[in-house]
């Protein structure tokens, strides 16, 4: 009976954290919790954020927290998006700019099914390029207004449809001429 209540404590204690963590509702496409957008800027990027799921079925929610409760934005991300339910079930298509001033962080949080769109690797080249220098500029509200854009516009490209024909064979040319020796 002893063992069987240090698993229960053990178990409760491992628990804890899960249970500690607070998300705000999701309350629209745009969660500005921070108020850091206008209700005309809100407007704008809950317009887009709409067309894009009309056109494409491609969630985009753009959430400002006051904090992340102590925990990495990729960590408080990942759990928001899954908390909120972005994007489709079966499609895992959803995508969350989430922006924490106080922390002075920013994420884009990207679905499996909307990677080929939004790669890592574009993901901070947005953040970088689009986001940050507004920020750095003092207008929190610039940076995210076209982070935002770039992200719809991105995520708006159509689904790429699978190659046609014998793939492994191009992919066998490119690699005999890959280790073909210098001359």
């Amino acid at each position: 009976m002893t063992l069987y209540r240090y698993l229960i404590a053990l178990l409760l204690l491992i628990a804890a954290p899960a249970w500690a963590q607070s998300f705000p509702p999701l309350t629209g496409r745009v969660v500005d919790q921070a108020n850091l957008l206008d209700p005309a800027q809100e407007a704008d990027i809950t317009a887009k954020a709409e067309a894009l799921e009309k056109a494409s079925g491609r969630q985009f929610v753009v959430a400002t927290v006051n904090s992340l409760e102590g925990r990495d934005i990729q960590d408080y991300g990942y759990q928001l998006g899954r908390h909120w339910g972005i994007g489709t079930k079966d499609r895992n298509d959803g995508v969350l700019l989430l922006v924490a001033p106080n922390e002075r962080k920013v994420r884009i949080e990207v679905g499996y099914g909307l990677e080929p769109y939004l790669t890592d690797a574009l993901s901070s080249v947005i953040i970088n390029r689009a986001i940050l220098p507004k920020f750095r500029d003092g207008d929190m509200a610039a940076g995210i207004v076209a982070g935002a854009d770039a992200i719809v516009q991105q995520a708006s490209l159509p689904r790429r449809k699978p190659p046609s024909g014998n793939r492994n064979c191009s992919l066998r040319r490119r690699r005999t001429r890959a280790a073909s020796p210098l001359r």
